[in-house]
């Protein structure tokens, strides 16, 4: 594709914990293996008071923390240091971007905005921005979760960003997105001929989609209790991962094509009606229990008063279209989980008929593992014989057909997913970004189970830390003859 880098990065939240743990980190990495347009300078802005010489100190500090020891490169990291500035910036404040817009300077090169704000300082952000000539034909921005907390909201966000910011120039960022095993499943799908003829209704039994935690709420309670896991994850991450793994062939693998594809799988969504969502979604929270030997407190303990915040849900969903009519989408997501993982299980249907009955024991229909976290590999799950003479009849076992993305590019740097939607920002590239009507697509679906919960007044159902969640979750699936993929 062409490619249009920018030659300034104005970095908002400069100074918060993203910054710190990813977004600084990536950039050097970017920089230190020369994929950053060599004219590129980085301002960073934030409320607290910085003048350049203070956030370069600040930097340095969380590149000390939190790059890999084999990255640290003391001569790539001053150099790096040298591209950045700071101005103090109160987004609330109007009389502060003036003074953002003298320290950023000519944009006629091209300024790409990294947004990292509270929802409610959208609106003043954009606008601010707008009317300092920081929002021009060469200026691009990319907005980072949450966008709202339902379709209203988000429809207010995404109009004040429109103001501004055509849909050409605007990139919303789901950070999954840019994992490089993410990014497998479209090559794996597409890449690969023998998977299009069973990727369907025909051939596939069941999708099941579980991003589990082990953490609690950490430092993001204030966040947490007004979003919940459904907004949290479902809401973006969940769905994107569905729509990957449903959507149709794009004619090629650039930013309409693909975001085309997946527009259509959120369209065909079936909407979960108010009388359905008490049978095919569950809610919980976490309650006292164990994480890895560790006792940890409950979800009301942590936040200190007592709450309905889900911190689990389970989900059984369809998307209505000739490829998948019929075929379950099992999505589980919750904090305080047995184990931390990310993963993708599909069941292929059983043969139509076994030839060993009676012989070599039951037969398991095939499913493709996907791992994304924290190992990343893909695992096919096939029947094979077991050694022998097989006097009594022959005997099959499950085994596993393994590729492992650690081992197989074992000499290749894994880089983390905010390098490449960092590195896309700056050159323009929209593939791996969300548009406007994926957004909104998500959230009429995800506001129909919202309200189905309160019309059916459900409250979650408390479940023990360490655990998979409530046991309404197994149900949600036995009732169809189907058992969650657990380690």
């Amino acid at each position: 594709m062409h490619r249009n880098p920018v030659a300034k990065l104005l970095l908002f939240g400069a100074t918060g914990d993203l910054a710190q743990r990813m977004l600084l980190p990536s950039l050097y990495g970017l920089h230190a293996d020369g994929l950053l347009p060599e004219e590129l300078t980085i301002t960073g802005a934030a409320r607290h008071e910085h003048d350049d010489e203070d956030y370069r100190k600040f930097a340095k500090k969380a590149l000390d923390e939190f790059l890999p020891e084999d990255r640290k490169d003391e001569s790539a990291i001053g150099t790096f240091l040298d591209r950045i500035f700071y101005q103090p910036t109160d987004l609330s404040d109007p009389a502060s971007f003036q003074p953002l817009a003298d320290k950023i300077g000519d944009i006629s090169g091209g300024l790409a905005i990294y947004l990292s704000t509270a929802p409610s300082l959208f609106e003043a952000a954009i606008e601010g921005l707008h009317k300092v000539g920081l929002a021009g034909e060469t200026v691009r921005v990319g907005l980072e979760k949450p966008l709202g907390y339902d379709l209203e909201t988000s429809r207010e966000i995404n109009d004040a960003v429109a103001k501004a910011f055509p849909e050409e120039r605007t990139y919303r960022i789901d950070h999954y997105l840019g994992k490089e095993t993410v990014q497998n499943i479209l090559a794996l799908r597409f890449g690969n001929s023998f998977f299009e003829p069973v990727w369907n209704a025909q051939g596939i039994d069941n999708v099941q989609i579980t991003i589990s935690e082990t953490v609690g709420l950490e430092e993001r309670a204030g966040y947490y209790e007004t979003a919940g896991a459904l907004r949290d994850m479902v809401a973006n991450h969940m769905l994107q991962l569905l729509a990957l793994i449903a959507m149709e062939p794009p004619a090629r693998f650039e930013g309409t094509d693909v975001r085309d594809e997946k527009s259509k799988v959120f369209r065909s969504l079936r909407l979960i009606k108010p009388e359905e969502v008490p049978h095919v979604t569950v809610t919980g929270q976490y309650g006292d229990g164990a994480v890895k030997g560790k006792i940890v407190k409950s979800y009301s303990d942590e936040l200190g008063k007592p709450s309905t915040t889900e911190t689990f849900v389970a989900i059984k969903a369809h998307v209505d279209n000739w490829r998948w009519q019929g075929v379950p989408f099992y999505l589980r997501t919750g904090k305080r989980m047995a184990t931390r993982q990310s993963e993708i299980a599909i069941q292929f249907k059983s043969v139509p008929h076994s030839m060993f009955a009676g012989r070599g024991g039951l037969l398991q229909p095939n499913m493709l593992i996907i791992r994304l976290q924290p190992e990343e590999y893909v695992q096919l799950l096939v029947m094979a014989k077991e050694p022998g003479l097989d006097r009594d009849g022959v005997r099959l076992r499950e085994v596993p057909l393994n590729l492992s993305m650690d081992a197989e590019f074992a000499g290749t740097r894994r880089r983390i997913a905010y390098e490449r939607l960092l590195l896309d920002l700056i050159e323009g590239d929209q593939t791996l970004f969300v548009r406007r009507d994926e957004v909104e697509a998500q959230w009429t679906w995800i506001d129909a189970i919202r309200e189905g919960w309160k019309a059916n007044a459900m409250k979650p159902k408390s479940y023990a830390s360490g655990s998979w969640g409530p046991s309404a979750a197994i149900a949600l699936t036995e009732r169809d003859g189907v058992t969650w993929q657990d380690d």
